[in-house]
């Protein structure tokens, strides 16, 4: 187990919407459907017809600038 420090306001969100579960639990959920989104959104893209390499190297590089999680 680990502690974290989060702001005041992000806390107030995640007790928003904490109900019985835990902040881990919530925490987890919110990754998931956030990777979910991710591989939505890939598989669209790799769906389209891609003209050129340049294209697809651009998309590419939207798609991780809008993820903004490390693992």
């Amino acid at each position: 187990m680990k502690t974290i420090t989060i702001s005041d306001e992000v806390y107030r969100k995640l007790v928003a919407i904490k109900g019985d579960k835990t902040f881990s639990q919530v925490i987890d959920e919110l990754i998931r459907r956030d990777v979910g989104r991710r591989a939505e959104r890939i598989i669209e893209v790799c769906s389209r017809r891609v003209e050129g390499v340049e294209e697809l190297e651009e998309i590419v590089r939207a798609i991780r600038e809008s993820f903004k999680v490390r693992y």
